[in-house]
């Protein structure tokens, strides 16, 4: 991490851990002396959270950003461990954004804001594990450091938004979407979906619809093969390695996937990229 620190495209902020931690039962921690940033964003479930003596739960669609140098302590709630992204980090703008991000008047170390279930920022967590997992070279840990940055701007733009939401919103489709993009790497079923906006499996489908146009598993699936292509174009993985990193065992079943949806297999799209295969068109990406 040295060299984002002294990198004239990273010093200003980079990041040190990333994380996703899946409905993480028995999941704690406890630092006396913290030396860097750390931020939590609640998918689903709920935390308990004690800083510098103060208590405060966190809860789904939570945002919780500490600074360095406060003493804090965490756990997941035992009866609804939660499901969350995490990343610590530094660098000489760390403070600027913490400061920028705080509630006007708040006087707790800590900005703990309610952002709700926002799937665009739960895809740019996902962009940033995707570079935590790519090829270790200065220019992934670059990317990775504007990632970061990226997360923290928007958070920016989503308080004022969240703060003026309507409450009474039949269905929740930042909810919804946040749901599929944090579990695009597996299964995902439609009673779950339903369950997250209090629903009965037939009103979700039929609202769902109403407000998009498609259908939840269909949008689901879509996103699906977003990732696959991203990965096709940016990793040198296997067909069957990718179709396991967005939640297909079967490979030739997610090749059929690929083709329904974009014309082409994945091999082909793959040799599209060295002009060894000529794309004639096919399915909406």
């Amino acid at each position: 991490m040295q060299q984002l620190a002294e990198h004239p495209l990273s010093r200003g902020l980079y990041p040190l851990g990333i994380g996703y931690y899946n409905q993480a039962a028995g999941h704690h921690m406890e630092r006396v002396e913290h030396d860097d940033y750390l931020m939590i964003y609640c998918l689903e479930g709920a935390g308990l959270l004690q800083v510098e003596g103060l208590k405060y739960s966190v809860h789904a669609g939570d945002l919780v950003l500490l600074p360095k140098g406060v003493s804090h302590s965490y756990r997941a709630l035992k009866s609804r461990p939660w499901t969350i992204y995490w990343a610590h980090f530094h660098g000489e703008d760390a403070r600027a954004f913490y400061e920028h991000l705080r509630e006007p008047r708040q006087s707790a170390p800590l900005l703990l804001t309610s952002l709700g279930f926002q799937s665009r920022l739960a895809g740019d967590f996902e962009a940033l594990l995707e570079l935590r997992e790519s090829t270790y070279n200065l220019n992934a840990y670059i990317c990775a450091a504007n990632q970061l940055r990226q997360i923290l701007t928007h958070i920016a733009l989503l308080q004022p938004l969240m703060r003026n939401r309507d409450k009474a919103e039949s269905v929740d489709l930042e909810r919804v979407h946040s749901l599929m993009q944090a579990h695009v790497h597996e299964h995902l079923s439609l009673d779950t979906l339903a369950q997250s906006v209090n629903l009965s499996k037939y009103h979700f489908v039929k609202r769902y619809k109403e407000l998009t146009g498609t259908t939840p598993i269909n949008h689901f699936i879509q996103l699906k093969i977003e990732r696959a292509c991203h990965l096709l174009d940016t990793t040198g993985n296997s067909i069957n390695e990718i179709g396991y990193a967005v939640g297909y065992e079967d490979a030739y079943y997610f090749s059929r996937i690929f083709k329904k949806i974009m014309g082409v297999s994945p091999s082909q799209y793959r040799s599209m990229r060295t002009g060894a295969y000529a794309y004639r068109g096919g399915g909406p990406r």
